[in-house]
């Protein structure tokens, strides 16, 4: 009786898991969206070290500088722009997306508008979030990332990266939208380039910055869903119609 009592709770908790993720998919898919529910994967490259264990909690949660450009002698290459792992890979720019997908296995999902559905909002900081984004003929880098920004204090910060430079990254605009419960909550911006470095941008806190208290408003159940459309911009259709 204790084996099946055991075995019938975890089956039961398998079914609840996969209902709250076929309930969000019904809700999106009925308004037109596909969804993409991602895992949680704890970022390797801020792992704690030795020579991290004696240092301050607060010292620890600084993120470290980018020296993505100091580090590429030739122009023409690019550094690795997976923002979980510290990878000396470097190479042409038309073949990041290939070493993401391959290297790294970051998934990527095609549409005019996804909803990325993040699973298990409660694991401790750091933590990320990461899909590929690919729309309008280019591919794009949505992050989001639970880190504490200040000691005890976890923040949730999303932002979109394209893959390609900063001249065409501001040709578009992305949104990142939550809506729950009758609330709803928007982030509008110019994407960045990924060789602008994702860590800066969070740093910066040019993103969707999400305390706690606010992100569990729009969670259901430790999932989050964000929805994303990508458009282009206003002052590159003026150039198409010439």
């Amino acid at each position: 009786m204790l084996f099946f009592t055991q075995c019938f709770g975890a089956v039961l908790d398998l079914i609840h898991l996969r209902f709250q993720h076929y309930k969000a998919k019904r809700v999106f898919s009925a308004a037109g969206q596909l969804v993409c529910v991602v895992n949680p994967t704890h970022s390797l490259k801020y792992a704690p070290t030795r020579h991290a264990a004696g240092q301050t909690s607060a010292e620890q949660g600084v993120l470290p500088p980018c020296h993505h450009h100091e580090a590429v002698h030739d122009p023409q290459l690019v550094p690795c722009t997976c923002p979980l792992f510290s990878c000396p890979w470097e190479g042409h720019l038309e073949v990041v997306v290939s070493h993401l997908r391959q290297t790294h296995r970051i998934n990527i999902l095609q549409g005019a508008e996804i909803v990325f559905l993040a699973t298990d909002m409660h694991l401790p900081a750091p933590t990320d979030w990461i899909i590929m984004h690919s729309c309008l003929g280019h591919q794009f880098l949505l992050v989001l990332r639970k880190q504490e920004k200040y000691e005890g204090h976890p923040q949730f910060f999303a932002t979109m990266m394209l893959i390609g430079t900063p001249t065409q990254a501001d040709n578009f605009t992305y949104r990142l939208e939550l809506n729950r419960n009758q609330r709803r909550l928007k982030w509008e911006a110019t994407p960045r380039s990924v060789l602008e470095c994702v860590d800066s941008v969070i740093s910066d806190g040019d993103c969707l910055v999400l305390n706690t208290s606010l992100a569990q408003l729009f969670s259901d159940n430790g999932s989050l869903a964000i929805g994303i459309a990508i458009t282009t911009s206003k002052v590159h259709n003026a150039e198409d119609e010439m």
